[in-house]
């Protein structure tokens, strides 16, 4: 029988406010256990919980982002359970009426396909704290700090049929947010995290299979595996006689398997009513239009752009916009040249820069070699100061920091370029004549011979004779 997978995605994204969604505490990460949780996140007696303005403001400005519906009036309710972490013994979220209802997104395939992923609803709620279990030699450790942080859950709908699709929207989404500056998406500190609902029916069939939901995977590439592996645990299950049961799962990153947690609670189950400490929330029509102009240049919006105004090519684009910060690093370069190259620009960008990069295991952010120091770099390429051979050396450098800029390095390490016809010429001529043999083969017609003879002409040179006057000379001179 052939299966189809469906998948949805509940993205819990931590707001990047300086403080809690109901109170004053800070949310800083990597401070001392409990240090940061006040009276309110631990719902002592007598206290109010506050809503946090840009925490709405940021909620709505998502909202805006993904032409979605944000509601004028959304109502906080009260998710009853009790956890250790929890020491309320109820959450503050929302349920029936969240703040942004219903919108979408389009995420772009590595075949360059498209596809639009609905969005059910984003609501504001606060975090729990964190049981920490290691170190306590079989005890647990409660850490509330988190309690009471400001989270977005977005939730998408049962659209997407694949793994890949399944990270291609959860990184659509993290590039997003980044961009709107409402969350850092640091998944190593918990601020970016997904739960997955996975279930399989088989091919043609339109009604939904049993879902098992996956929770709190923290990274792309988890997010990718835990699902493959659960549909095929499914399937095995059901093509054994069995049946899938309704149920939170965790997922072993190490052992590659996903494992029960507890049986799936529905919304009864968590017995939700409106919070009486807290009043409805209200949207006038000016909070709206003062959160979409802070709205930016949205990352599809950048890449037609992009394609449209500097040729670039489609991916070259989508791979320069996935981030905020490397779209801006692209700009700053093509700027520090003039706008004159941006094909040059994105391929070093996208290539060298990106590679170095990845090698050393850096974000843009952090790069040693800054948009200003590529700029320069490309700069004495475009007037045939150095040739990209040697643009590639000046680059090292400066990534090693031995160069204030391209000049300083081309300077110091007498890199500059030889575009005297004269020398390049001698050159030439001593190269022919120590290669006769070669010659003869290249004036029988052997023309591959010509790459031979290009570099010894470069060896002789170090690099430095100008490609282009090579190539045209040395013509001229093989051809008698």
């Amino acid at each position: 029988m052939e299966w189809e997978v469906v998948i949805g995605l509940e993205i819990h994204a931590q707001l990047a406010t300086k403080t809690k969604i109901f109170s004053g505490a800070a949310t800083a990460y990597g401070a001392a256990p409990n240090t940061q949780a006040c009276a309110v996140d631990l719902g002592l007696p007598g206290v109010l919980p506050v809503l946090n303005k840009e925490a709405v403001r940021m909620a709505v400005k998502f909202g805006l982002a993904v032409d979605a519906e944000i509601a004028d009036r959304s109502v906080f309710a009260r998710k009853n359970y009790f956890y250790p972490d929890l020491p309320k013994g109820y959450q503050i979220s929302q349920f029936e009426l969240p703040v942004v209802g219903k919108g979408q997104i389009t995420i772009e395939m590595e075949d360059g396909s498209e596809k639009i992923v609905g969005i059910t609803r984003a609501h504001l709620e606060e975090d729990a704290g964190k049981s920490l279990h290691e170190d306590f030699h079989g005890q647990t450790g409660i850490d509330l700090n988190r309690a009471g942080t400001p989270l977005l859950e977005i939730v998408s709908e049962p659209d997407m049929r694949s793994a890949k699709e399944a990270v291609a929207y959860m990184r659509k989404i993290h590039s997003l947010v980044r961009y709107l500056e409402i969350c850092d998406g640091n998944m190593q500190e918990g601020s970016f995290r997904c739960d997955a609902n996975v279930s399989v029916r088989p091919k043609g069939q339109e009604k939904f299979g049993t879902r098992a939901e996956l929770k709190n995977i923290n990274s792309f590439r988890n997010v990718e595996r835990a699902i493959n592996i659960e549909v095929e645990r499914q399937i095995d299950v059901i093509e054994s006689g069995g049946t899938v049961v309704q149920e939170t799962r965790l997922y072993d990153a190490d052992k590659n398997e996903t494992r029960s947690m507890r049986s799936k609670e529905e919304a009864n189950d968590y017995r939700y009513f409106p919070d009486p400490d807290l009043l409805p929330l209200v949207l006038d029509k000016g909070l709206l239009d003062q959160v979409r102009a802070t709205l930016p240049e949205l990352p599809n919006e950048k890449r037609d752009r992009f394609v449209n105004e500097m040729g670039l090519s489609k991916y070259d684009a989508s791979v320069l916009t996935s981030s905020r910060e490397l779209a801006d690093y692209f700009e700053a370069v093509l700027a520090a040249t003039g706008n004159k190259d941006p094909k040059q620009c994105a391929n070093w960008v996208i290539g060298d820069l990106s590679g170095a990069l990845n090698k050393a295991g850096l974000e843009i952010t952090e790069s040693p070699v800054s948009a200003q120091q590529l700029g320069s770099v490309l700069l004495r390429i475009q007037d045939n100061t150095i040739s990209g051979k040697i643009a590639k050396q000046v680059f090292e450098a400066i990534w090693n920091g031995e160069g204030a800029d391209a000049d300083a390095v081309i300077e110091g390490q007498g890199l500059k370029q030889v575009t005297d016809t004269g020398a390049i010429e001698i050159m030439i001529d001593e190269v022919i004549a120590a290669n006769p043999e070669q010659l003869q083969q290249y004036r029988d017609g052997k023309e591959q011979v010509f790459g031979f003879f290009v570099g010894q002409v470069m060896k002789a040179s170090k690099g430095k004779a100008n490609p282009g006057q090579v190539n045209d000379i040395l013509k001229q001179k093989l051809a008698g």
